[in-house]
């Protein structure tokens, strides 16, 4: 793999928080793809976002306050609504007329669905609509937020943390748990077809040693199926008899040296809230085994290294960098984007 593949994907949706997290009235300030966001959730409960910097002096509108429906700058009180147009600058007297469009600061497309807020990060240089791209949403839960979340930052560029979601040799090395697997490795035969902007591998039935804390659950041999889409939004949708778990995982970057990873859980077993508390520490675990090995692997990344990916347990893995380059290409060249996985069964010791 290439040094050229090492580039952040515009003009799409990225993961931007849960939305539990801004109530009504409030704002908070984030970074996304080295941009300062400024989100905003109005009185009426909708949800917008603007470049966090006033344009008069460069001051962080964050710094300043919101009243439900305008931002104002602590600086000079220069007031912005929701959209990011400038609606006050307080200085000008009556007669000093002037077109306060000038001053309007970049505004984001913003969607929500199910407890999650997607923001649109388009291209500076090439900007396009919001993609046709549609956000991820599961399937059967309709209107409802997913009932368990965890953010963790990854302190990598955003590839190396998307690439180990779909790593399926890591396992056995990074994830030593009791309720999760042994050591010993077994041969896993899969088969993976091309899904919407990514690839999905086919309903499954899961293994004890392969997933215990489902077996744990009971009643019924748990099935898995494992869909991915670009950006970096990974869907795992285990059945149990007649209930469903479904973990959306969505990596959005940060910067170039720091990624963001959202864990997100939806269930329909009535059971499982009161383990909540038990869930956030396995899940913290889990996820910072995975965070633990991505900063190792930092340490080699200094040198910039040739990395030599194999088949066929890296086919994931060279899948998501084509996908990446064609997305990338198809918005450039205006075109339609054609998925580049063809379906096949892949092998693999894990």
């Amino acid at each position: 793999m290439k040094n050229n593949d090492n580039f952040v994907l515009r003009n799409t949706w990225y993961y931007a928080l849960p939305s539990d997290q801004i109530k009504p009235g409030m704002m908070i300030s984030r970074i996304f793809l080295g941009e300062p966001v400024l989100l905003v959730r109005s009185q009426d409960g909708k949800v917008s976002a603007m470049t966090d910097i006033c344009p008069h002096r460069g001051v962080p509108l964050s710094c300043g306050r919101f009243n439900g429906q305008e931002v104002e700058c602590c600086y000079h009180g220069w007031r912005f609504n929701s959209a990011g147009r400038c609606t006050a600058i307080p200085s000008l007297v009556e007669e000093q007329q002037m077109d306060l469009s000038r001053f309007d600061v970049q505004s984001y497309s913003i969607r929500e669905a199910q407890g999650n807020i997607w923001i649109y990060m388009p291209d500076p240089d090439n900007p396009q609509p919001a993609s046709d791209m549609e956000i991820p949403v599961i399937p059967g839960f309709d209107d409802r937020s997913h009932q368990f979340v965890e953010v963790v930052k990854f302190p990598c560029f955003i590839d190396h943390a998307v690439v180990g979601l779909m790593d399926p040799a890591h396992s056995p090395y990074v994830h030593r748990a009791w309720w999760w697997r042994n050591e010993q490795l077994h041969e896993e035969v899969k088969q993976f077809d091309a899904s919407p902007y990514g690839f999905t591998m086919r309903r499954h039935r899961l293994p004890a040693n392969g997933g215990r804390l489902y077996w744990l659950i009971g009643g019924g041999v748990p099935e898995t199926e494992i869909s991915f889409r670009l950006p970096g939004v990974r869907i795992e949708e285990t059945t149990i008899g007649n209930h469903r778990v479904v973990n959306l995982t969505a990596v959005t970057p940060i910067s170039d040296t720091e990624t963001e990873v959202t864990f997100a859980l939806y269930w329909t077993l009535p059971w499982v809230g009161f383990f909540k508390p038990l869930l956030h520490v396995l899940a913290r675990t889990f996820i910072g085994q995975d965070r633990t090995v991505v900063e190792k692997q930092q340490i080699g990344l200094k040198y910039n290294p040739v990395l030599r990916l194999i088949k066929d347990s890296d086919m994931q893995s060279q899948w998501y960098y084509q996908l990446k380059r064609e997305y990338a290409r198809s918005v450039a060249e205006g075109r339609e984007f054609v998925n580049p996985v063809k379906g096949q069964i892949l092998r693999w010791r894990a």
